[in-house]
C-alpha cells in the first residue's frame, strides 16, 4: 500500500484498508455509496465531529450529517462528476463555530464508495 497521508492516499487504498486501518488514519474518513448514505465513518471523524458511527452509518451523508457540504462545492461534483480527486479548502458551519479545514472529495467509477477526507 502507498504512503497513506492526507494528501496521497489512493482510493483504492481507501477501500481495501481494514476498519481498524481507517480508524488509525489522523484525518476523517467519511465513505458513501452512489445512494449517499454513509458507509464508512472512521475514529478520527467520530472524535473530531462528536458523532458516534453507529448514528451516522445508514444515513444520507449530505441531507443528515454533513449538510453544510450540500452544495455545488461538494455534494454536486459527487453528481456530476465520474472520478474526482481533489483537495479544497472548506469551512465546515454545523453543530460547531466555523472550522477551517482541507476536503480531498474521492471518486472513481471502479470503486463503490466515494470519499470525503477531512484534515482539521
Amino acid at each position: 500500500m502507498s504512503e497513506a497521508s492526507f494528501e496521497t492516499v489512493a482510493i483504492g487504498d481507501l477501500d481495501g484498508m481494514t476498519a481498524d486501518e481507517r480508524d488509525a488514519l489522523p484525518y476523517g474518513v467519511v465513505g458513501f455509496g452512489a445512494d449517499t448514505n454513509v458507509a464508512i465513518y472512521n475514529a478520527t471523524e467520530a472524535r473530531m465531529s462528536g458523532l458516534d458511527p453507529s448514528t451516522v452509518v445508514g444515513v444520507p451523508f449530505f441531507d443528515a450529517v454533513g449538510q453544510c457540504m450540500n452544495n455545488f462545492m461538494v455534494a454536486q461534483r459527487f453528481e456530476d462528476e465520474a472520478a474526482i480527486d481533489d483537495i479544497i479548502p472548506y469551512v465546515l458551519t454545523l453543530r460547531m463555530r466555523p472550522t477551517k479545514v482541507r476536503l480531498r472529495l474521492l471518486a472513481d467509477q471502479e470503486i463503490p464508495y466515494r470519499y470525503i477526507l477531512i484534515e482539521r
